[in-house]
Parts: C-alpha cells; sequence; structure tokens
C-alpha cells in the first residue's frame, strides 16, 4: 500500500489504549508524537497530554492540533529526557506513558529526510535534523566500524562484503547510491519480495540516531516519571528493540537477573520491583497488517508502575 493510501496510521492504537487505560483528568506522556495518532486518542479520553519529539518537522506540524487543544503540550525533546522535561514544566509524576519506537512513516515518506530506499534523496536519516548524517557516518568511518554497525543493528550476515562496497564507493550523498551498492554487493535481483537495502537502511539509521540508547534510556526516564499504578506502553518494530524492553520488563519487575549488551545485570539484592505485567505481548492481526504493512513487526509490551522507587533512586543502583 503506498504511503498515499495509508498516511501515518498508529500502530496497535486500541490496544495501546486500551493498555494506558486514559481517563479524564490524568495527565499521560506521548513519547513519540509523530503525526499525533497516540495523542489525539488520549485526549478523547479527558487526560492532559505531554507529546514528545525530537524531530522537528513533527513539532511544527502538530502546532495547530497544540492550539486546537488545551490539554496537550508539545515538547520539543527525546523521550529519553522525559522526567526531566517534564519536571521543568512542573510536572512530578504522570498516569502514562507510550513510546512508538524507530522511525516514523512521516520520515519515511518525505524523500528529502533521507531515511527511505524507496525513493531518492539526500543521505541525512537524521530524526533532529542536527549533527551528523548518515553521509558523514559512510564517508568518513572504516570499513570495520561499517560493517559492525550493519551487523549489529541490521542483522546482516554479508555486512562486510557490504561496507567493502561502500568504502569502495564512497564519497556517497544520496540514498539511490547507497541502495544501489547494497543491491549489487548482495547479488540483488528485481521483483524479489524483499529489497536487500532494507537492512543496511535501518542499521545505519539505528546508529546515526542513537536509538537503542535512547530506548534504554527512555525505559528509565518513565520509570522515574510514573506513578504508583501508572502505565508505560510500548510498541516496538526491531528485534533488538524488543529484546531491550522484555529484559527491562523482567528485571524490573525482579523476574530475571539476568543482563544484556544494552542493559547491565541485575546485583545479587536488587531493589523492589518497579514494575508488574500488565498483560501478554500483543502484536496486529491480519486485518490491521493488511490495512497497515508498517505493523506487520510491532510488538507492544506493557507494565504498571509499583509502589516501590524507581532502581535509580533506590541501593544505589544507577538507571540503566
Amino acid at each position: 500500500m503506498s504511503a498515499a493510501a495509508a498516511p501515518h496510521i498508529p500502530v496497535l492504537l486500541e490496544e495501546v489504549i486500551a493498555g494506558l487505560a486514559p481517563a479524564a483528568g490524568e495527565v499521560h506522556v506521548d513519547g513519540t508524537f509523530g503525526a499525533g495518532g497516540y495523542t489525539r486518542a488520549i485526549l478523547a479520553s479527558g487526560a492532559t497530554v505531554y507529546a514528545f519529539d525530537r524531530d522537528p518537522d513533527a513539532i511544527a506540524e502538530g502546532r495547530a492540533l497544540e492550539s486546537a487543544e488545551d490539554r496537550l503540550t508539545l515538547v520539543p525533546e527525546r523521550f529519553s529526557r522525559l522526567d526531566a522535561a517534564l519536571a521543568e514544566r512542573g510536572v512530578d509524576a504522570v498516569d502514562g506513558v507510550v513510546l512508538d519506537i524507530g522511525v516514523s512513516s512521516m520520515q519515511l515518506d518525505r524523500a528529502e529526510r533521507g531515511f527511505s530506499f524507496q525513493s531518492d534523496g539526500p543521505l541525512d536519516m537524521r530524526m533532529e535534523q542536527a549533527g551528523p548524517t548518515a553521509a558523514d557516518f559512510l564517508n568518513t568511518a572504516d570499513e570495520a566500524e561499517i560493517a559492525d554497525v550493519i551487523y549489529r543493528y541490521g542483522d546482516e550476515p554479508k555486512s562486510r562484503r557490504i561496507a567493502r562496497a561502500i568504502v569502495a564507493a564512497r564519497p556517497l550523498s544520496r540514498t539511490s547510491e547507497l541502495a544501489a551498492i547494497v543491491r549489487k554487493a548482495l547479488g540483488h535481483r528485481p521483483g524479489a519480495p524483499k529489497d536487500p537495502s532494507t537492512r543496511t537502511f535501518q542499521a545505519i539509521r539505528i546508529h546515526l540516531n542513537r536509538e537503542l540508547g535512547e530506548l534504554e534510556d527512555g525505559l528509565a526516564a518513565a520509570e522515574r516519571a510514573l506513578k504508583p499504578g501508572g502505565r508505560l506502553a510500548v510498541v516496538t518494530f526491531h528485534s533488538a528493540e524488543d529484546r531491550l524492553v522484555k529484559l527491562f520488563f523482567r528485571t524490573r519487575s525482579g523476574a530475571t537477573a539476568g543482563g544484556s549488551r544494552h542493559l547491565p545485570a541485575a546485583p545479587a539484592s536488587a531493589p523492589a520491583p518497579s514494575f508488574e505485567a500488565v498483560a501478554k505481548p500483543v502484536r496486529a492481526g491480519a486485518a490491521e497488517t493488511h490495512a497497515n504493512p508498517r505493523a506487520r513487526s510491532a510488538t507492544l509490551r506493557v507494565a504498571r508502575r509499583t509502589f516501590s522507587p524507581a532502581w535509580g533512586q533506590s541501593a544505589g543502583v544507577s538507571p540503566s
């Protein structure tokens, strides 16, 4: 389905709202405002919303909604700072937080943002539209680093071959150039069901925007911001994202003492659980994936804050 036919559909909307259970008079955070799908649904419940987005375009395009809704405040910040940014606005605790991780359809649909291999544009990929671009990274990083990024964040088994081809073709400036290099390196046949550029573009985007680090910091920030009984709903689209969220909830609920390359192992004398599970993970059904192909890889996890302190505020354990 084309972008025009399916513009910016919020994934698992009904399930997210059911998980958050917003009510009139409550305060909720939409950590990834985008086109405002979750925010509108939360506002419809009568709750107040603080909507975060690191992308200046999303904030600019949301101003009309903010003007029309006196219970909406747009916050041009990364969600990893949500607790600090809320405190700066006089908000000590909230009833719910939703995070929709990864790139938005708004960003993918606009060739000038450089996120997609499906249309030619500058090799950019910056969510905040500031700092080094994807072209800067690919034109200056050494071959080993490029290969490691593509392997780690794209699960691409032929990452070294792709990195070698990228270095040989430098300098790069356009998305079409990168896509062509990857396709040639992997022997892509036109008409194949999946474009082999998908993994490489995903990996570079995740690395450039520090997406897994932001997610890790955002989960800890939400833990600190949520009041007892408050709910955290997280929608992920990538296996590494979902593993991180799964481990965070398991560890914070006292279900496991294991660690990972993204989250440290819980100490033997871990603090009291700061979260409890609300429901099993949810994935989009056939009807939704047909209407919105982006939902195919989505997973929703929801947990509820307990009365115990956030781990960063207890027993000397720093936030993950």
